[in-house]
């Protein structure tokens, strides 16, 4: 097949949906597909390299942390990329991109399918002073963007009985983004660990609550903080590794609290390639959001034997499972017992990471790129039957 993929965001940007973007096509080209790329730039230039066409933009970030708005003429791309003649366009992000994408899919007739990574309403406090009618924006193009495609992809039931609950008609399908296992197979001698943890200034002894993702509001990291505040002096560090919008007030949070390193290290954004060994720092992950449409980080945390303690949400359902991988906590005060429980059973937490990495193995990139194909087939084969019947 002759795929072609859509996205606001894409290399070098770090997000979930460029990594799901980014595993989806290498293992569709793995599988004999020639896949192709259609994203915004990080500039206001526009070109086209190795598959990739990256479109002119400007960053319009007080809509949405990160989003970039489309500036440049894309004629000439869109007539190559047309000329090429994809079998399938998946569309990943409702902006930019999508309008490109349904445009493309209507020319040439071929099935327009999108996969909805972000749960709107939980961003409201970007967009809309009031959280009411930042839920009913969110719905309202959610249902839009559903109609003008022949097939959702969500990656938990979690994010189809919301669509289901905004009025979504359209077939949607769960399938759980998959993530590069490969990245996460070399495991840390306990020397190595030791080592890093030393080059943190974190004293010998010290056990490691680890956090990784995006420093923004949504995340509630608010609640980590207080959390690892209300443990006192206890020899544990709360690592925080990653940036975002919220970076400098959770730092003074911090101080504001009396927390002052090795109680809480900011280490910021680490390279990707080096993610696995931030992660196996950790003895526990720990995370307080629910605004995750599947959470990767979760399943990363897993991949790398750590097993992972966090706010309960339906989209972590066979995911995290209690007592196996890690537990879901529901208070601020289970959250600090579960830890303390857990920090006290180096056997117990022995015997959850060897279960995480059993657990991480059902969220291959493999097994998700296979998931995504068979749609595919399903909605190409669909839209020629469709096509058959107009045409006679």
């Amino acid at each position: 097949m002759k795929i072609l993929i859509t996205s606001d965001w894409y290399s070098p940007a770090v997000n979930g949906v460029v990594t799901s973007v980014k595993n989806l096509r290498r293992e569709l080209q793995s599988r004999g597909h020639e896949v192709r790329i259609l994203t915004l730039s990080q500039t206001r230039s526009s070109w086209e390299e190795d598959g990739i066409t990256h479109l002119g933009s400007i960053p319009v970030g007080l809509i949405y942390p990160g989003a970039r708005l489309r500036t440049s003429l894309a004629g000439r791309f869109i007539r190559e990329i047309v000329a090429w003649g994809p079998d399938v366009v998946h569309s990943q992000c409702e902006f930019s991109t999508f309008f490109l994408a349904r445009r493309i899919a209507e020319e040439l007739d071929v099935p327009l399918v999108h996969t909805y990574h972000t749960v709107y309403e939980d961003y409201t406090h970007y967009f809309s002073p009031s959280v009411r009618l930042g839920k009913m924006a969110a719905a309202l193009l959610s249902r839009w963007v559903a109609a003008q495609t022949d097939c959702m992809i969500v990656p938990t039931g979690k994010v189809k009985t919301l669509l289901e609950g905004y009025g979504v008609r359209q077939p949607i399908e769960v399938v759980p983004s998959g993530i590069d296992l490969r990245r996460f197979s070399r495991r840390l001698t306990p020397q190595e660990k030791a080592d890093a943890r030393r080059g943190l200034a974190i004293p010998q002894g010290w056990q490691v609550l680890v956090y990784v993702g995006r420093l923004a509001e949504e995340k509630n990291i608010d609640e980590l903080l207080r959390s690892r505040a209300e443990m006192g002096q206890a020899p544990l560090t709360l690592l925080i590794v990653g940036d975002g919008p919220d970076r400098v007030r959770l730092e003074e949070e911090a101080q504001n609290l009396g927390l002052r390193a090795p109680q809480v290290i900011f280490a910021g954004m680490v390279p990707s390639e080096q993610v696995s060994r931030w992660y196996q720092l950790g003895d526990l992950f720990v995370s307080a959001s629910t605004s995750e449409t599947q959470g990767l980080t979760y399943v990363e945390a897993l991949a790398a034997g750590v097993p992972t303690v966090c706010r309960a949400d339906p989209c972590l359902e066979g995911v995290i499972r209690d007592g196996e991988d890690g537990f879901q906590y529901h208070t601020s005060r289970q959250l600090i017992k579960t830890v303390q429980t857990l920090l006290d059973q180096p056997q117990t937490l022995a015997e959850m990471s060897a279960a995480a990495r059993r657990v991480a193995e059902e969220y291959s990139a493999q097994r998700f790129a296979q998931r995504v194909e068979e749609i595919y087939r399903k909605e190409i084969e669909a839209t020629a039957h469709q096509s058959k019947r107009v045409s006679a």
